[in-house]
């Protein structure tokens, strides 16, 4: 739980890439994925999809979760399955429910499915910043350091995938925090990789926290 002076965010990470957040009363899941039971998770007031691929877009648990006032926000591939949802391309800004939501880019620059295709090419995914109160939490997505976070300004959370083949290792980790510079990081969308690793590369930068959670 990260306090914010009268308002306080919860944040549950629940799998793989997934994350719940509460905030305010509002209930926001990222990435929602049936790898744990999502039973026991409340339904959402807004659903953010950072693209389109399977482990990250679960049409059936995104029905599951939506009430009939829910938002949903995904990029323009996730218009192969989604509907009625609000499309955020790289450098848009949206306001939904109070929150401010800016749509990053997320890509890979080295690591490819086959020679001369990226798993995640450049455009058709999102990170996410949400504006939290005084509070913004960079939700990464799947990419690897891209020049792009150099741009990031005052992030206070960020949650950086740490897995491969698909995005980074805990060196690369490492090398996108010492950049953004956020006051709490924490490893996600794991993989087989050890979050230890992340711990001990950083553990010289003391404004920095690495917060490591277990995931069923």
């Amino acid at each position: 739980m990260v306090e914010l002076a009268k308002d306080e965010l919860i944040i549950t990470p629940t799998i793989h890439g997934s994350i719940m957040f509460k905030f305010r009363g509002l209930v926001i899941h990222v990435d929602p994925i049936s790898r744990t039971d999502y039973s026991k998770y409340p339904q959402a007031d807004l659903i953010l999809i950072t693209h389109h691929h399977g482990d990250h877009l679960e049409l059936n648990l995104i029905n599951q979760l939506t009430k009939t006032t829910t938002k949903i926000i995904g990029t323009e591939l996730c218009g192969t399955q989604l509907t009625d949802y609000i499309v955020m391309k790289n450098g848009d800004r949206r306001e939904i429910e109070g929150l401010i939501i800016d749509a990053a880019p997320a890509y890979n620059i080295v690591r490819e499915r086959s020679p001369g295709v990226k798993f995640h090419p450049k455009g058709e995914g999102n990170g996410y910043i949400i504006t939290f109160g005084s509070k913004r939490v960079y939700i990464a997505g799947d990419t690897e350091c891209i020049p792009e976070m150099k741009e990031l300004r005052d992030i206070d959370i960020a949650f950086l995938p740490m897995n491969l083949p698909y995005t980074m290792t805990p060196t690369e980790v490492a090398e996108c925090v010492k950049i953004i510079r956020p006051r709490i990081v924490y490893p996600y969308h794991q993989g087989k990789t050890n979050p230890q690793e992340l711990v001990d590369l950083l553990k010289d930068e003391k404004e920095i926290e690495v917060r490591v959670f277990s995931l069923p």
